[in-house]
């Protein structure tokens, strides 16, 4: 391997770990986001995790996020246990992988756009049926509680986090680009 090929992996690298630092302290910003479910929360960290599958790709994104995600729950571990683990990796690598992978493929401002928004419906058509399986478990509560809790309150709080992160991700995006791509 030559020293030309060294530098800009290690730049990368380097640049992938500075993502996951800022994703790890983006997990400490979180807020309930609808009155009637407070114990579902928005968390920021999902925001530079979505970058990073736009600057790097749709699996570094997908690796950064598990790696901030983990740290997080080693470091301090969530109220809701291994359940909230699993919905937020679940949430995390479906939004940053098709998100990121439409990007790759098109990369403008109107498909960037496009991409999240994408990525942000797949990430709530999964986490529905998640939520079928995992919050019964979690809540201890039969299934059909669960079911009478989706569209009132689960299909909403995935839109709004889908929102949130699309809006922001995509008014950030372009200003820090130059920096992630810069070699």
């Amino acid at each position: 391997m030559s020293d030309l090929n060294v530098k800009p992996r290690t730049l990368m690298l380097a640049k992938m770990a500075l993502m996951v630092a800022i994703a790890f302290i983006c997990t400490f910003i979180h807020f309930p986001i609808l009155p009637m479910a407070p114990f579902l929360e928005f968390e920021a960290s999902r925001i530079p995790i979505l970058i990073a599958g736009f600057a790097f790709g749709p699996l570094p994104g997908t690796v950064i996020g598990i790696v901030a995600i983990l740290l997080r729950a080693l470091v301090l571990s969530p109220p809701s246990g291994p359940y909230g683990l699993i919905m937020n990796l679940i949430a995390t690598c479906v939004f940053v992988l098709v998100a990121a992978a439409i990007y790759k493929k098109f990369k403008t401002r109107k498909w960037g756009l496009l991409s999240l928004i994408i990525g942000g419906l797949c990430m709530t058509a999964v986490m529905l049926p998640a939520n079928l399986l995992i919050t019964p478990l979690f809540m201890g509560v039969p299934i059909e509680v669960v079911q009478a809790m989706l569209l009132p309150i689960l299909l909403p709080f995935n839109l709004l986090k889908m929102a949130i992160n699309t809006a922001v991700v995509f008014l950030l995006y372009k200003r820090l680009s130059p920096f992630l791509h810069k070699w």
